[in-house]
């Protein structure tokens, strides 16, 4: 588990295709290795992975092909900035949110507007993902938890101060790219929890999903 804050930015110092997947060797830059072993999850924008070897300034993990069906990994060059994180302990302060470090989807950099010293973006997310997506609720977005400003069709909202934009990628982007999106985990588990219960009450084997309907029959809308 992961809290969306990120530790270090780092760079990609080496792609090795191997048999239809990928190993990936990280330079971690500041991000304190002293405490990471072999088997440890660090989050690379926001995509979790395992160190397979530990060559002192970064970690080596092997990406699977369906790490890389549903990550812009494929993207990757060389020299590229990441997002780093390591996995929270269990004394670990939540400043985000909790994240997995399993990428729901991808989104896009719809717009970029400066905004006194912070920045805006717009994002599109992909039509699967928009009914977890709420107004001030939890987004991560390349590793990075963030608070949805506002939503606007298919796209939502978010204001990025000068600390978030100092010390992750996000300076960099610019419409067009694309970007790891998770859905805050809880808003996955109420869509269950809600589905299964409203095809209990109605006798059904599948569920609806999330509905407005829903909410205020079980009480989480008056």
């Amino acid at each position: 588990m992961f809290t969306g804050i990120i530790e270090a930015v780092g760079n990609i110092a080496g792609i090795e295709e191997r048999s239809g997947d990928m190993r990936l060797y990280v330079r971690t830059g500041a991000l304190d290795l002293t405490d990471v072993r072999l088997g440890d999850s660090i989050a690379t924008n926001g995509v979790c992975l395992t160190a397979v070897e530990l060559p002192g300034d970064g970690f080596v993990a092997d990406v699977s092909r369906e790490t890389l069906t549903h990550t812009r990994f494929p993207d990757l060059a060389l020299g590229e900035r990441v997002n780093l994180e390591k996995a929270m302990m269990p004394s670990s302060r939540l400043g985000g949110h909790i994240v997995t470090g399993h990428v729901d989807g991808l989104g896009e950099i719809m717009e970029r507007r400066e905004d006194a010293r912070s920045i805006r973006f717009s994002v599109r997310a992909p039509a699967n993902l928009q009914r977890y997506l709420a107004a001030k609720g939890s987004v991560t977005v390349d590793g990075i938890s963030l608070t949805v400003n506002a939503l606007d069709g298919d796209c939502f909202e978010l204001n990025i101060v000068p600390h978030t934009a100092q010390e992750t990628i996000m300076s960099e982007y610019q419409p067009g790219r694309r970007v790891h999106l998770e859905v805050d985990i809880i808003a996955r588990y109420l869509e269950r929890l809600l589905g299964q219960a409203q095809a209990t009450d109605n006798n059904e084997q599948e569920s609806q999903g999330l509905t407005m309907e829903t909410l205020m029959a079980h009480g989480f809308n008056r």
